[in-house]
C-alpha cells in the first residue's frame, strides 16, 4: 500500500514544475488529506514550496515552519528541537544541532534516498526523497508502524514454530499430529526412526496408507472418539522389534485447538520388559535411587545420547491379531533353528510344521494342494538354496528366505511384517513369494549379477528395480547391511549402491567391512553411497568408510547410468537373452 501511495505521489509531482512556483497548494492539500503520507516539496534553493498538514502528525513543530518560502534548514532545526529524532545504534549520532541538520540536508540533495527510521519504541517512519533534474526536491513521509509490527510478529511466530519443531524432534519418544480428517500433519524424528520412514512419506497420508487394515481401523476408531468427545485415549499395543524383542507401547491421544480447528496429538512410549529400565538408564553417567527403588533419577551425557541416536533404529511392527489358525511350513535342515522356529510360531497360535529338504517340501505342498489345504506361508532356510522358493511359487504360496540367525531371532518380526503388508496390500509388495526378500532375483542370477543394491525401504526398492530393469542391468537387492555384505562376498558384483541407513549393519559399517575384507586381495568393488539429504557429515563419513562416490535420492536413470559408466569395469549394459 505504501509503495502505491509513493508511486501516485511521484506521478503527481514529476511533471514540469512552473518556474513561478505556483503549485496549486489547495489542490495538493486536498490530495494529501486522502492519503496517509505527508509531503514536502522544496526548490533548488532549499526553500519550501509546499508542506502538507500531515507533517504535523509526524513532528509536533509550530505550523509556521510549514509555510512556503521557509528554509529547509529552519524546518529541520524545528524538528530537531522537538526531540523526535531517529537514533540508530549502528551509526554515530550527531553531536550537535548543526551536525544533525547538515546530515539531513545532505540526504535531501541525493538523487534518490530511502530510509526507515524508528522514533521511540513503537513508531516507524519511512522517508522517500528524490531530487529532480530541475533541482526541485520531494520528500514523502509514511507511517509504517503497523507493517513493522506485523513483520516483527511474523518473525517471532516463525521463531516459535522453529523452536517447537526443534523441541518435538528432540523428544525421546515418538509423537504425531493429525488433523480433523485423520491426515498426518506432523511427526517427529523419533516417530520416523521407530518405523524407519521419513516425514515426507508420512505427512499428508492416513493410517490406512501406513498400517494394515485391522490396525488402521482400530487407530481411527480411537482417533474419531477423541476428536468428537475431547476425552483422552490411552491404549497399550504390543510390538515386535527386528531383534525379536517384544515391547508394550502405550499411546496417549488428546484433542487440542478450538472448535472447527481441532487437532489430534499422540505420544508413544515403549515400556521396558519386566524388571528392565528405559534405554537411557544404560547410558547414564550416574543414577540416584532411594532404598526401595521406587524413585530413580539418571543423568545422561548429551554426547552419549547423540551417539546412540546415530545407531540404525530397530524397526518395529505391530503384532497382528489374526495369527491364530494361519498355516506355516518351515523348510530347514538345522534342527536347532527348526526347534526355535516351531516354538516361536506355536506361541503366536500358528499351525506350523517342518520338513528338512526340498523333496519333502515338494511332496508336502502337493499333498496339501490335493486336499484343498491352504498354506499361508513357507519359510525356507537359505542354506538349502533358492529351489525351496521356486517350489512354493509354483503352488502360488508366499515364501520368505531366511538364514539360520533370522530363524532364531527375527522370525516373529519378519512374519508379522509380512502379514501386515499382505493385509494392507500396499503397492510396494511384489508377488507374494517376494514380499520380504527382494534380493531373490531369478532373472539372470545363474550368470551372476552386476549391481548390488543395499536398500531396505520397499518403495525405494521398487524405484531401483524399475530403473535397473529399464536400463538392462542385472541386479540384486539386499534389505540389510548384513545381507549386502554376504551377497557381495558370494557373488562379487561390479558395483554396490549402498544406502546408509540400513537395519543390522548400517551402510557405513557394511562398507568398512567390505574394505577390510578386500585389503590385500588386490580387488576393489566401487561402492556408491546413497544419501537422502546432503549433510556434509554424511558425505565425509561415506569417504571415511571407503566409499568411492555419493549420489542423492531421488535417483534417476541418468544419475545411475552416469555412475555405472564411470565406475563399472564393463562400462556397458548386460545383454539379457
Amino acid at each position: 500500500m505504501t509503495a502505491e501511495i509513493d508511486k501516485a505521489a511521484f506521478a503527481a509531482i514529476t511533471e514540469d514544475v512552473p518556474s513561478d512556483g505556483n503549485l496549486q497548494a489547495a489542490l495538493f492539500d486536498a490530495v494529501c488529506d486522502g492519503l496517509s503520507s505527508a509531503f514536502l516539496i522544496y526548490d533548488r534553493n532549499d526553500l519550501l514550496l509546499f508542506a502538507s498538514r500531515q507533517v504535523l502528525n509526524f513532528f509536533p513543530i509550530p505550523p509556521q515552519f510549514l509555510q512556503p518560502s521557509t528554509r529547509l534548514r529552519d524546518f529541520l532545526g524545528a524538528v530537531f528541537d522537538t526531540g523526535v529524532r531517529h537514533r540508530d545504534v549502528h551509526t554515530k549520532s550527531a553531536a550537535t544541532r548543526d551536525d544533525w541538520v547538515s546530515q539531513r540536508i545532505a540526504s535531501h540533495w541525493r538523487e534518490r534516498f530511502e530510509a526507515t527510521e524508528r522514533f521511540g519504541e513503537d513508531r516507524w517512519v519511512r522517508f522517500v526523497k528524490r531530487r529532480l533534474p530541475s533541482g526541485f526536491g520531494v520528500c514523502i513521509l509514511s507511517d509504517i508502524s503497523e507493517v513493522k509490527k506485523r513483520e516483527e510478529q511474523w518473525r517471532l511466530d516463525m521463531e516459535r514454530v522453529q523452536l517447537t519443531e526443534d523441541i518435538l524432534d528432540n523428544l525421546p519418544f515418538p509423537l504425531f499430529v493429525k488433523d480433523r480428517n485423520m491426515v498426518y500433519v506432523a511427526v517427529n524424528k523419533a516417530f520416523c526412526d521407530k518405523y524407519q520412514t521419513s516425514a515426507d512419506e508420512v505427512l499428508g497420508r492416513k493410517g490406512i496408507d501406513l498400517f494394515s487394515t485391522d490396525v488402521a481401523n482400530r487407530f481411527e476408531e480411537s482417533d474419531r472418539h477423541v476428536m468428537e468427545t475431547g476425552e483422552m485415549s490411552i491404549s497399550r499395543q504390543r510390538q515386535i522389534a527386528r531383534d525379536g524383542v517384544e515391547r508394550d507401547v502405550v499411546t496417549r491421544k488428546q484433542r487440542i485447538g478450538k472448535p472447527g480447528r481441532y487437532f489430534l496429538v499422540a505420544t508413544m512410549q515403549d515400556l521396558p520388559k519386566e524388571g528392565a529400565d528405559f534405554d537411557e538408564f544404560a547410558l547414564a553417567s550416574q543414577i540416584k535411587e532411594n532404598n526401595d527403588r521406587s524413585y530413580r533419577r539418571a543423568y545422561v551425557p548429551m554426547a552419549a545420547l547423540q551417539t546412540a541416536s546415530r545407531r540404525p533404529p530397530a524397526m518395529e511392527t505391530f503384532v497382528p491379531e489374526n495369527f491364530s489358525g494361519r498355516k506355516i511350513l518351515v523348510v530347514t535342515g538345522d534342527l536347532a533353528a527348526e526347534s526355535a522356529a516351531l516354538k516361536m510360531l506355536a506361541k503366536y497360535g500358528f499351525e506350523a510344521c517342518s520338513v528338512h529338504n526340498e523333496s519333502e517340501e515338494a511332496a508336502f505342498l502337493d499333498v496339501a494342494s490335493s486336499l484343498g489345504i491352504k498354506i499361508d506361508l513357507v519359510i525356507v532356510d537359505n542354506q538349502l538354496g533358492k529351489r525351496g522358493l521356486e517350489l512354493a511359487e509354483r503352488q502360488n504360496v508366499p515364501a520368505l528366505l531366511l538364514d539360520g540367525s533370522q530363524l532364531a531371532t527375527e522370525l516373529t518380526f519378519l512374519i508379522a511384517r509380512h502379514f501386515n503388508r499382505n493385509i494392507r496390500g500396499e503397492a510396494g509388495q511384489l508377488a507374494e513369494g517376494d514380499a520380504e526378500d527382494w534380493q531373490i532375483a531369478t532373472r539372470g542370477e545363474d550368470r551372476g549379477f552386476q549391481i548390488l543394491v543395499a536398500e531396505d525401504n520397499d518403495i525405494n526398492q521398487i524405484v531401483f528395480s524399475q530403473i535397473l530393469e529399464g536400463l538392462g542391468y542385472r541386479y540384486v537387492i539386499a534389505a540389510s547391511g548384513d545381507e549386502a555384505v554376504r551377497l557381495w562376498s558370494e557373488h562379487h558384483p561390479e558395483l554396490i549402491l549402498m544406502d546408509i541407513s540400513l537395519p543390522g549393519l548400517n551402510g557405513f559399517e557394511a562398507a568398512r567391512l567390505i574394505r577390510r575384507t578386500e585389503k590385500g586381495s588386490g580387488t576393489h568393488t566401487p561402492i556408491i553411497g546413497v544419501l537422502t539429504q546432503a549433510f556434509e557429515r554424511d558425505r565425509n563419513e561415506c569417504v571415511d568408510a571407503g566409499m568411492d562416490d555419493v549420489i542423492m535420492k531421488p535417483v534417476s536413470p541418468d544419475i545411475l547410468e552416469t555412475v555405472f559408466q564411470k565406475y563399472m569395469r564393463s562400462g556397458r549394459k548386460a545383454q539379457i537373452k
